[in-house]
């Protein structure tokens, strides 16, 4: 794929997580200028590459200052599950697709970059590969299918542009505030428990990592590539606990107790307000992401971390040791 390392690269949803990575990682490699679009302004350190742009992606989109033909990432999503109304992930995720398509289509994008999820596939304890059939079980992830769908016709209707689509498993780093930040921090403070089991496979994979490999993709999009992305094989539960004991010097968890009574007591602590709380949060725990890295693994992408190795970065990055 062609691309000029000092082309404008312009990020939307680029305020947030992986946008902060990305934009870092853009600059390390020459882009001298990177476009931060999202509804709030960077909670990070920009540098002088960086410019941010407020905008909405469920809008038409009106960016000035794009006088070549950039690259784009779209990022820009409502994703939180549970958060949301089922309307708000369709009004984001999909609406949102057809703005950033209509941008590229006026600005003769030829390199796009979309974030998916593994949450197209539904929930299943099988090993699902990119070939697998999609059967979204979520408004969160019927919207996510959707905007693949808008983005792929974008990518085929006219020849010379090349799409890369990632479907990640849990993303941890620095900057995530989710799942792996409240898992370190009911371990840190003894309060984590395996609800029901501790076999469950959560696909996940480091931050710089998902950077990295979305950056190695831009090769292979001839004129469209789609890919999980997460460690090969994906961790258990109890192996990733046993990581943050082992890098992080945390507690393990206090032992497994049966399912149905943390829901009980999960649906008591939302009911009294408390909504780290939430029995959806539970079930997901109890549910394998069984999501395998195959189109990784056969074009031999050269993972630059591990589990621990990518939760070490994680808990040397400021504030060190938090996990936050």
């Amino acid at each position: 794929m062609p691309a000029q390392p000092t082309a404008p690269a312009v990020v939307f949803g680029g305020a947030g997580f992986i946008g902060r990575h990305l934009a870092h990682a853009l600059v390390a490699r020459g882009h001298r200028r990177v476009f931060l679009c999202d509804i709030a302004a960077p909670q990070w350190p920009t540098t002088e590459e960086m410019a941010f742009h407020q905008l909405d992606v469920r809008r038409p989109i009106e960016l000035a200052g794009i006088d070549e033909p950039p690259l784009v990432f779209d990022l820009a999503a409502v994703h939180r599950t549970p958060g949301h109304e089922d309307h708000e992930y369709h009004e984001t995720n999909e609406r949102g697709a057809e703005h950033v398509v209509a941008f590229c289509e006026r600005h003769d994008v030829t390199e796009l970059w979309f974030t998916s999820s593994i949450a197209v596939y539904g929930p299943t304890e099988d090993a699902v590969t990119e070939q697998s059939p999609l059967r979204p079980a979520s408004a969160y992830g019927r919207s996510k299918a959707a905007a693949e769908a808008i983005h792929e016709e974008w990518a085929r209707a006219r020849p010379g542009r090349h799409l890369v689509t990632v479907r990640p498993g849990t993303v941890f780093g620095p900057g995530e505030g989710g799942n792996f930040t409240r898992l370190a921090w009911a371990l840190k403070r003894r309060r984590f428990l395996y609800p029901g089991r501790r076999d469950t496979i959560k696909a996940c994979g480091y931050v710089g990592e998902l950077v990295e490999s979305l950056l190695y993709m831009r090769r292979h999009a001839e004129p469209t590539i789609t890919y999980n992305f997460s460690y090969g094989p994906p961790p258990t539960i109890e192996e990733v606990c046993a990581a943050f004991a082992e890098v992080g010097s945390l507690p393990r968890p206090l032992g497994t107790v049966p399912l149905r009574p943390v829901l009980a007591a999960a649906r008591l602590l939302h009911r009294a307000g408390i909504e780290s709380f939430r029995p959806e949060r539970v079930h997901k725990l109890n549910r394998s992401t069984n999501i395998q890295p195959g189109v990784l693994l056969e074009l031999g992408y050269p993972y630059r971390t591990t589990l621990r190795s990518g939760l070490a970065a994680w808990r040397d990055a400021e504030p060190a040791g938090e996990f936050v």
